[in-house]
């Protein structure tokens, strides 16, 4: 179980997110405990380079932080840790201490995977153990996260054109699967491709809210 979680909010063709995307790469070398997230967003790609990684949802779940966190715009790159505390993005010690002070996250949820052959998406079951009063109208969302380990790429346009960039988990695939009532709870998974970095389950306070519990499997 991560003790805390890291999300990097990050573009390609953003000239600010290189080296965010450098502290974070480095932060993940150094730091087991930790799960850190990069999440290619979607609107830089007007500014003449594709971002391969990014996806309307990622900028989605941004903006549904700004929403609950009363921001009146989004921006790269931008780190939230545990879905409640905005960090500069460049600041490595200031991320470092945040992550390692901040209360630990609940140790309610659990990965298993099934047996499978390399090169297959994951499959198999995540337990949630109840911690509290089941409530019906709890609105706890369950997010399945599939990751990569690393990508290298080269910029060929926009406004990191000629740059060769480096990002570390980089989310490729992020599944609602639905709400949570905090009682004892079993779901079956599958990812749809076959990511190497790693599958991570994260448990939030409804849209936008504070990750409350996390647990990962790294590949």
């Amino acid at each position: 179980m991560p003790r805390a979680v890291v999300e990097l909010y990050t573009s390609q063709g953003c000239n600010s997110c290189p080296p965010a995307d450098r502290v974070l790469y480095e932060l993940n070398q150094e730091h087991s405990d930790v799960l850190f997230l990069s999440y290619h967003v979607d609107y830089w790609n007007y500014l003449g380079w594709t971002d391969p990684f990014s996806d309307e949802r990622y900028s989605a779940r941004q903006r549904d932080y700004a929403n609950r966190m009363r921001e009146r715009y989004v921006y790269t790159p931008q780190v939230i840790i545990n879905g409640d505390e905005v960090i500069r993005a460049t600041a490595k010690g200031r991320i470092e201490s945040a992550s390692s002070t901040i209360a630990p996250l609940d140790d309610i949820a659990d990965i298993t995977l099934n047996p499978a052959n390399p090169g297959q998406p994951a499959t198999g079951t995540i337990t949630l153990s109840a911690n509290g009063k089941p409530s019906p109208n709890r609105a706890s969302q369950i997010w399945l996260i599939g990751f990569d380990r690393e990508h290298q790429r080269d910029v060929l346009s926009g406004e990191n054109a000629g740059k060769r960039l480096v990002h570390a988990n980089v989310v490729r695939e992020m599944v609602n699967l639905g709400n949570w009532d905090g009682s004892n709870k079993q779901l079956s998974f599958a990812m749809h491709d076959a990511w190497n970095g790693g599958v991570a389950v994260l448990v939030q306070d409804g849209r936008g809210g504070p990750i409350t519990a996390a647990s990962m499997i790294r590949f």
